[in-house]
């Protein structure tokens, strides 16, 4: 039985309607006849998407308990039992209860799968692994429950529910995804209409991206090298020359008109080069391309045209942007040059654009390795020379009456050999000796007409043409071949020096350097495998390209990295000595490798020490300043309930009262502990916008007594680009600190000015004040100056006020106030002033209405 496919719904967010496109696909299946059964839906009870559940066949899910509840999951051994055409499971990522069969729900799917059945299932773009830091970024929460993206890129078919954010928003508002009593704290936090934006551009890009690989699958298995234009990709040919930064400037303007276009910089390495490239100038460039949001890539080719067309068939480019030549007139008799082969044989797929530049015909210096591999028309013409040549000179120098004598008719059949060793090498000026010998004894050395040579001088004179023929043609092939040693010592230096510069720039991203190994050596896939052990199978760490190999042994190129670890190249045997190159990439694999798993254990040790350092604080806040209020909770309650007191109403209402002060204490020193974990995990996400600082500051203030307080707010004060929340929070923090510590009730003074693009909230008490060296440390948590009294507070007011601010792009600090006392500087960031139309007046009314 084969295996079955995958389908999956994919979602910028929940309720966007994957549940409800899953269950509308299966019943026009069953329509069709289908054999679909409901493996798991969870409906969250919508009625719209739990109305869908009618009239398909459901699987009675497994029932668990977890702790005191019941719990339900997919029964998969049921539904295996079952074995439907097509199963639906609802959230991919989800996370098993313990005791089912297998610990996430993506491997009870793969379970079905392998039994040859189809299913259906639905993921949100945020629970897709290798998105977590990224969505983590955008909305300020770590989503826990995750799915492999190679599960999700394995999936046969991948449709996007979309639905813009106004509209799904409208949906909460309606009361279609969540109750009424979660709605608020919903609409206010993860489905604000940035994160929910942001959310969806980013299942668009990714879904976006599977369909390239899709694509490019397609064209692979069916050998398609004309370009699809289904999307703008710029080619941009570098030669590591001073026109480099202008072309790419240039791709960038070109890709700038087109929505999604990518920019590809391409610098070619062969043995005679495209220019002798300063690698001072590729790295700028390379800089620059990567500032401009394109990709560089270093490739091998010994035809120039060729590599450049081959790679820009291969990414399924539609445009090439290429320099201008440099050369000056003389020089081409080399050729045509890149710029004008690439437009020949470019084909109507492609679109070849040539850019001047200040460099152009300034010249570019002589190849340096012109003769170290000799094209098939040199070769050519080095046999046409070597060969064919010394008849027409034989006959030319016939036709002179008076002759040149042997000596210079010596001299003229070897100009003819070292030309034929400069075009064609040493067998083309080898032959050319032999030929010139045979010519110059018959027809210009007596006896003519014969073989003979009948003065010994003569004689010397043709051995010594030989020898002097046959010690030229070698030098000139020792020569040639050094040349592409050299070349190709160049070239693997260009390439190792890349190799360096990205451990110098400490690129740690696998799949690129893979990818890079991929393009340099022309390979279909590259994949890095390890095994613990020389018993234990190899697994996967990292691979590129189609149908990467399993196994060293099945690869067509594997290099060892160690004991237990290989890379595996597919596509063609490497010649001995690219394996040099190889073996640094693959220890450059090696390494980034661990430097990824490094990494990954840092940030697990720092989340730990953190949690450490924050347990411990909690413990100790829990010790005493929790117990506080909850002993006093408790002592009201109990003498309340007692049954041998008789408590007169005044007594009751003492009592009540001290218990809605304990609570009110708890409640302050709760939403403090959490506002402090959110600030330490970086999950305070500020919703900015403008606002009056007269609409906030009076709400901070209802939470102080009356009287307390002198406010001077200006009405001509600019208006603020802030969270009205968390700087309602913030001055009430700070407004409580500063009452606490005024003395004899004295009122503090809460006063506002603008200051050019900011204004100030200066809170000013006049107690005891803090010294100089105390006034950082008491926005660290957990920390109380002196003469703070125990059970005021676990020390985490100003720490959440200072955090807060800084998430809203302003600062908070402390200040001696003049005559003694405290005085904490609020700093905002003024919003930009909007001027009026000069004609026009607003009227009271107008401005009322």
């Amino acid at each position: 039985m084969g295996r079955g496919t995958l389908r999956i719904y994919l979602g910028a967010a929940p309720g966007v309607g994957k549940t409800y496109a899953m269950l509308s696909e299966a019943h026009r299946r069953a329509e069709r006849g289908t054999d679909c059964v409901v493996a798991f839906v969870n409906h969250h009870g919508r009625p719209r998407t739990e109305a869908l559940l009618h009239g398909l066949e459901q699987v009675r899910p497994r029932e668990i308990t977890h702790g005191s509840a019941l719990s339900t999951e997919m029964d998969v051994d049921a539904v295996l039992e079952r074995a439907p055409a097509v199963a639906l499971v609802d959230e991919l990522a989800h996370t098993n209860l313990p005791g089912s069969r297998n610990a996430k729900r993506w491997q009870d799917v793969e379970m079905l799968l392998k039994a040859g059945i189809d299913v259906i299932s639905t993921v949100n773009i945020q629970h897709i692994e290798s998105l977590g830091d990224v969505v983590e970024s955008i909305t300020g929460v770590r989503r826990q429950e995750t799915v492999p993206d190679e599960v999700v890129r394995r999936a046969d078919q991948i449709e996007l529910v979309d639905m813009s954010p106004q509209a799904l928003r409208r949906r909460m508002a309606h009361g279609n995804i969540y109750q009424p009593d979660e709605l608020d704290a919903a609409l206010s936090n993860y489905f604000r209409p940035g994160n929910l934006t942001a959310l969806r551009e980013l299942a668009l890009l990714w879904t976006a991206d599977r369909v390239d690989e899709y694509l490019q699958q397609y064209r692979d298995e069916h050998n398609i090298r004309t370009t699809w234009q289904a999307r703008e990709r710029i080619v941009v040919g570098l030669t590591g020359g001073p026109e480099g930064r202008t072309l790419v400037r240039r791709a960038s303007r070109m890709a700038a008109k087109g929505s999604g276009s990518e920019i590809l910089a391409v610098y070619i390495a062969r043995s005679d080069g495209l220019t002798s490239a300063s690698p001072k100038e590729l790295a700028v460039q390379r800089t620059l391309v990567e500032d401009v949001g394109g990709t560089f890539h270093h490739v091998i080719g010994d035809d120039i045209p060729a590599a450049l067309l081959e790679f820009a068939r291969g990414v399924n480019a539609t445009q090439i942007v290429l320099g201008s030549s440099r050369r000056k007139t003389w020089q081409y008799i080399y050729g045509p040059g890149v710029g004008a082969t690439v437009a020949r044989e470019s084909g109507p797929d492609l679109d070849v654009h040539i850019v001047t530049h200040e460099e152009v015909a300034k010249g570019r210096g002589l190849p340096i390795a012109r003769g170290a591999r000799l094209g098939r028309a040199r070769i050519i013409w080095g046999w046409l020379v070597g060969v064919v040549g010394p008849v027409p000179l034989s006959l030319l120098l016939l036709s002179l009456d008076n002759g040149q004598g042997l000596a210079n008719n010596v001299l003229l059949f070897l100009f003819l050999t070292v030309a034929a060793a400069l075009l064609g090498g040493l067998r083309p000026a080898l032959a050319s000796a032999a030929v010139g010998v045979m010519l110059l004894n018959y027809w210009f050395t007596p006896p003519t007409h014969t073989l003979t040579v009948q003065d010994p001088e003569n004689f010397v004179a043709i051995v010594i043409f030989f020898a002097v023929a046959v010690a030229v043609s070698s030098v000139v092939d020792l020569a040639a071949r050094r040349t592409l040693q050299a070349a190709r010592l160049r070239a693997e230096s260009e390439i190792l020096s890349f190799l360096a510069g990205s451990v110098l720039r400490g690129e740690t991203a696998l799949d690129a350097l893979l990818e890079r190994v991929r393009e340099t050596f022309a390979m279909e896939s590259v994949a890095l495998l390890e095994r613990v052990s020389d018993v234990d199978p190899w697994t996967c760490a990292g691979s590129v390209g189609p149908a990467p190999v399993a196994r060293p042994d099945d690869a067509d190129v594997d290099m060892p990295v160690g004991d237990n670890m290989a890379l595996a190249l597919s596509g063609r045997v490497l010649p001995a000595e690219d394996r040099r190159v190889l073996g640094a990439f693959a220890a450059q694999a090696a390494v980034v490798l661990d430097r990824q798993r490094l990494v990954w254990e840092a940030e697990q040790a720092r989340r730990l020490a953190e949690g450490n350092r924050i347990r411990t604080a909690l413990l100790a806040a829990v010790s005493h300043d929790l117990r506080t209020p909850l002993a006093g909770i408790k002592a009201a309650v109990s003498s309340l309930r007692a049954d041998d007191v008789a408590w007169s109403p005044e007594d009751e209402a003492e009592l009540l009262e001290g218990i809605e002060d304990g609570a009110d204490r708890l409640h302050h020193l709760v939403g403090n502990l959490l506002d402090m974990s959110r600030l330490q995990t970086g999950t305070v996400t500020p919703l900015i916008r403008e606002i009056d600082l007269d609409e906030v500051v009076p709400m901070a203030l209802l939470g102080v007594p009356e009287g307390s307080v002198d406010l001077d707010i200006p009405e001509t004060l600019p208006m603020v680009a802030v969270d009205p929340g968390l700087l309602e929070r913030v001055v009430a923090n700070v407004v409580e600190n500063a009452v606490k510590y005024s003395p004899g009730g004295e009122p503090i003074a809460v006063a506002a000015s603008a200051l050019g693009e900011r204004v100030e909230l200066r809170v000013v008490d006049r107690g005891r004040g803090v010294p100089d060296e105390a006034k950082e440390r008491i926005f660290e948590p957990f920390q109380r100056y002196g003469d703070a009294p125990r059970g005021a507070g676990v020390g985490l007011g100003l720490a959440v006020s200072r955090g807060f601010t800084e998430a809203m792009g302003g600062t908070l600090d402390a200040e001696d106030t003049p005559g003694g006392g405290l005085t904490m500087v609020l700093t905002l960031t003024a919003a930009p002033a909007r001027e009026l139309p000069q004609d026009r007046a607003v009227l009271p009314a107008e401005a009322a209405s």
